[in-house]
């Protein structure tokens, strides 16, 4: 992988999990829904769930640069 297009997807991939588990961690500590409608332990896995599979994969794209 080049290694501009790498560090671009890094850095969105880990910008976009970080944001996600920090907005998730909010939510759930003011006891608020993480999503409308949805099962709150469910919905806060699930989106615990994406972030730090997104952050795994901003990881990765950092490893092949």
């Amino acid at each position: 992988m080049e290694s501009g297009p790498a560090i671009f997807a890094g850095v969105v991939f880990a910008l976009f999990g970080g944001g996600l588990l920090v907005w998730t961690a909010t939510r759930v500590r003011h006891r608020e829904p993480v999503a409308l409608g949805v099962n709150p332990v469910a919905s806060a896995t699930l989106a615990t769930l994406a972030s730090v599979a997104s952050l795994a994969l901003g990881a990765w794209c950092f490893t092949r640069l």
